[in-house]
């Protein structure tokens, strides 16, 4: 497999993994948090949910327009994925989100760390 055949299916792996994590994390918030109520609906948590899903499809969209900035919108999603990660798991109650959020961050950094 040459490198540009690699990226390429690097990339597609990580737009499958940004693509889910957004959808994840925005059903979660949208029916789990507030129906859960309390520390699931508290500022900072559902804050973070929802910024998660909205960097998440960002950065799916970033590779898949073949922006130049890709590297470093992804480099940013796996920060805020993993802070998801580890917000989500710290109310628990959210085992999937956690997994998609962790599987997003770990794909993004690899993304990031791609040079050309």
């Amino acid at each position: 497999m040459n490198h540009s055949t690699h990226t390429e299916t690097s990339m597609q792996a990580c737009i499958a993994a940004c693509s889910h994590c957004h959808q994840v994390c925005l059903q979660t918030a949208m029916n789990h948090c507030l129906e859960a109520g309390g520390k699931h609906v508290a500022a900072d948590h559902f804050r973070l949910i929802m910024n998660c899903a909205e960097i998440c499809q960002t950065s799916a969209n970033f590779q898949l327009s073949g922006s130049a900035f890709h590297r470093r919108v992804c480099e940013v999603c796996a920060e805020v994925c993993e802070a998801c990660a580890v917000d989500c798991e710290k109310i628990g109650g959210m085992d999937e989100c956690v997994a998609a959020c962790r599987a997003c961050a770990k794909s993004c950094r690899q993304m990031a760390s791609v040079q050309h």
